[in-house]
């Protein structure tokens, strides 16, 4: 049977729905833009996490499966321009730094999930002019994880997104192979566009890499360090798979994006969301 518990640690609420006798769990703080901190499966965590980084409100929090909206990635310089005017914004945009409101919570024998919502406010508007509320709904099953999005526009004009997620996975092994459809990958470490050979090794890469031409939204590949099996699926406005880690850690972070990094300026693959409308789409990570 699932089961819902709430906790608090260092002051944050964390929202831990887990089923004991198959051994898995999921860790949600929605005061830290919604993000799940923690999933395991078989009794097995899945994800890495920085508890420092998790804690501390000026950091970017390191690991889990931070929430990326309006962007993905970065703006050079940190700003862009919308209607002749000029706007700052955070890396991987603005909602990763505002809490989410938590909407509704359900159990039963199959399954357990928790609703969350981001609105525009005051502060969101400085950096993104405009109105949106935003429903993520997180759903453990045995050997499943669906992460359901919905990105309305409450505005008066189109709105642009190319929202993204940003999972660490946990595993000391920087060079996975990774089972996907995409024939090459640009390298951001020298500019470069390779050929997808075997195995891409991300030991020395200090940037990250990016599949370019998948066809299949789907990515699957292995944990070494537990020989355990995962494949991301995801919907038709996630173009590319972004992978990434950092040297000293022990994670590698595979992340479907709707569009590269910067594209608030390039303006060449922006998903557009028309007044009163809504985008819904999904992210399912499975475990064998």
């Amino acid at each position: 049977m699932y089961q819902l518990k709430i906790m608090k640690e260092q002051e944050l609420s964390v929202y831990e729905l887990s089923n004991s006798e198959l051994g898995s769990w999921l860790k949600v703080v929605p005061e830290r833009g919604g993000i799940i901190t923690n999933y395991g499966v078989n009794g097995e965590e899945i994800l890495f996490l920085n508890k420092e980084t998790l804690y501390d409100f000026k950091k970017n929090i390191r690991g889990g499966i931070p929430i990326l909206f309006p962007i993905s990635g970065q703006l050079e310089n940190g700003e862009y321009e919308w209607n002749g005017a000029v706007y700052q914004m955070k890396n991987h945009g603005v909602a990763r730094n505002h809490p989410w409101e938590v909407l509704d919570t359900h159990i039963d024998e199959t399954k357990a999930s928790i609703t969350l919502r981001l609105r525009s406010n005051e502060e969101t508007r400085t950096e993104y002019p405009f109105d949106f509320e935003v429903l993520y709904t997180y759903t453990l099953t045995p050997d499943e994880l669906y992460i359901d999005q919905a990105y309305q526009n409450v505005s008066g004009a189109a709105m642009p997104i190319y929202a993204g997620f940003h999972p660490y996975f946990k595993t000391a092994s920087k060079n996975l192979v990774y089972h996907t459809d995409a024939k090459t990958y640009l390298d951001y470490n020298d500019m470069k566009t390779k050929s997808i050979q075997s195995s891409l090794d991300l030991t020395n890469k200090k940037e990250s890499l990016v599949l370019l031409d998948a066809i299949e939204k789907e990515i699957s590949f292995k944990l070494p360090d537990r020989q355990m099996s995962l494949t991301m699926t995801y919907g038709e406005e996630f173009k590319y798979v972004v992978l990434w880690t950092e040297q000293d850690q022990e994670f590698v972070c595979v992340e479907p994006w709707m569009a590269m990094t910067d594209e608030l300026n390039q303006k060449k693959e922006l998903v557009m969301v028309n007044p009163g409308e809504t985008l819904q789409t999904t992210l399912t990570i499975s475990i064998k």
